[in-house]
C-alpha cells in the first residue's frame, strides 16, 4: 500500500497558532521563568518553535516514554526511556506534547511529574483529538482540535517518515493498483 498526504493545517496556520500559544504563555508567566519539558520525539519540532515565541525566560528538558500493549494499541503500561536531566522541584513546568489522543500516557506522565514537586504543572499540545480520549487529561494550552484521523508532519510520523513536513497532513492509504 502506498500513501499520500493531504494537508489538514497549512504551515502558515500552524505558525500563527504557535505564536498565539507563545503569547498566552508569556502573559500567564509574566515575571517568572517557565520550564518546558518536551515529550520526544514528536514534540521536539513544536517545542522549539514554541520556545522561540515565549518572551519570559525559558529552560528546556526532554523525556522519552514508550507505551506497551498488544498490536498497535497502547495497553497503558508506560516505560520511561529517557528521564529528565534536571530536577523540577519548585519550577513552573509546562509539558509540551505534539498530540493528545487517548490520554493514557500523559495521565501517567503528569502524575509522575507532580510527585516531583513542581511549583505548577501544565500541559500544552499542538494537536488534540478529544474523541479518542480514554483517560481524562486537562490540556491547558491547545493549538488545534482535530478529527480522529492519522496525522503527520511537524514532528508526527508514520513509520519514522514525514516528521519534517512543515504542515500537518492526513495520511491517506492507497492500494498499489490505483
Amino acid at each position: 500500500m502506498a500513501e499520500r498526504i493531504k494537508v489538514l493545517l497549512t504551515e502558515e496556520e500552524v505558525d500563527a497558532k504557535i505564536q498565539i500559544l507563545g503569547d498566552q504563555i508569556s502573559k500567564d508567566y509574566e515575571g517568572r521563568q517557565v520550564h518546558l519539558i518536551c515529550v520526544l520525539k514528536g514534540g521536539s519540532f513544536f517545542m522549539c518553535e514554541l520556545a522561540k515565541r515565549i518572551t519570559v525566560p525559558v529552560s528546556l528538558d526532554f523525556m522519552a516514554v514508550s507505551s506497551y500493549g498488544s498490536g498497535t494499541k497502547s495497553g497503558g503500561v508506560v516505560k520511561i526511556v529517557k528521564d529528565l536531566d534536571d530536577p523540577i522541584r519548585g519550577k513552573d513546568v509546562i509539558v509540551v506534547e505534539d498530540i493528545v489522543d487517548s490520554g493514557r500516557t500523559l495521565s501517567y506522565l503528569l502524575e509522575m511529574l507532580w510527585a516531583r514537586g513542581p511549583r505548577s504543572l501544565r500541559l500544552c499540545t499542538l494537536l488534540d483529538k478529544p474523541e479518542r480520549r480514554v483517560v481524562d487529561v486537562d490540556v491547558d494550552y491547545t493549538g488545534f482540535q482535530i478529527p480522529d484521523e492519522f496525522v503527520v508532519g511537524y514532528g508526527l510520523d508514520y513509520d519514522q517518515r514525514y516528521r519534517n513536513l512543515p504542515y500537518i497532513g492526513v495520511v491517506q492509504f492507497e492500494s498499489d493498483g490505483e
